[in-house]
């Protein structure tokens, strides 16, 4: 096992409803309560990612929607570059991580002027190639990118696109099953095993990225070699929006982070084959033949 409990990244994504002083105290909670290492936001410049039908038409689910359009609706939950720079410095004020996903090259430049420690790359954007590139070349930290709803061949496109730009050593690749929420058969741990045993030697590290219920699996993707964990964070899962159904509560956070870290203490051998603890309790308890 790794010598470090795994990184627990709390992904606010939009659950923050578009309003700073949700986002503040969601970045309060998970660093306060919770004890999380990492508190996620996202960046979209949706005039670039949408096409003008997709902007002008109606949200797909209305009971969920922040406007009239879907463009409208996205616009509405998206905070722009100086409320990033307020985001990370509330985090730096609570002592933990700030970081964000980035949807599009314009955001990706935007972000990249705020040199966050680490930048996420969601799914949906991993094979998008100038973006990637412009990352590469123009911010040097972590590159955090999920591998859900992407074939094995678009992988290895992936790993040898950064392989060849020498930027594989900063890449941290996630396991991942794109859904919302994800049924526990579809969770698929051992896909962490099979990116481990394809990519371990190319990459910085590997990490699992889930929208399931429970808490359960994440112990298990740690105990497969998962050296970060994501969930989707909020603070009330009956809140308008499509994300805050499958995202942890403040209290699963909280447990989350504690039960990875009790676990990851206990992933050991014993150091003499009978513990100091052990030894009382047999000169106490265990049966000598006279």
């Amino acid at each position: 096992m790794h010598s470090q409990p795994p990184k627990v990244i709390a992904e606010v994504g939009c659950n923050h409803k578009g309003d700073m002083e949700i986002a503040h105290e969601l970045i309060l909670t998970a660093a306060i309560f919770c004890k999380t290492d990492v508190v996620k936001f996202q960046k979209r410049c949706n005039k670039e990612l949408l096409t003008p039908e997709q902007y002008t038409a109606p949200h797909p689910n209305p009971m969920h929607a922040y406007g009239e359009t879907y463009g409208a609706h996205r616009e509405f939950l998206e905070l722009d570059l100086d409320q990033h720079r307020q985001l990370k410095s509330w985090c730096e004020e609570y002592g933990i991580i700030y970081s964000t996903s980035v949807w599009d090259t314009t955001s990706a430049k935007e972000i990249t002027q705020i040199n966050p420690s680490l930048i996420k790359i969601p799914s949906a954007c991993n094979l998008h190639w100038d973006m990637l590139n412009y990352l590469c070349e123009n911010y040097s930290g972590e590159i955090h990118l999920s591998f859900g709803m992407t074939t094995q061949e678009e992988e290895k496109q992936v790993i040898e696109f950064f392989t060849q730009r020498q930027r594989n050593q900063d890449l941290v690749i996630y396991s991942c099953t794109s859904g919302y929420p994800v049924a526990f058969e579809d969770i698929c741990l051992f896909e962490i095993t099979r990116l481990r045993e394809q990519f371990s030697e190319q990459v910085k590290a590997i990490g699992f990225s889930g929208h399931h219920l429970g808490i359960a699996a994440d112990t298990a993707a740690m105990t497969l070699g998962a050296e970060w964990v994501e969930r989707h964070f909020t603070l009330d899962r009956t809140w308008k929006g499509t994300d805050h159904s499958a995202s942890l509560e403040p209290d699963g956070m909280r447990k989350l982070a504690r039960d990875l870290r009790h676990v990851h203490r206990a992933l050991n051998h014993k150091a003499t084959e009978l513990l100091p603890v052990e030894q009382i309790q047999r000169d106490k308890l265990k049966f000598k033949k006279h």
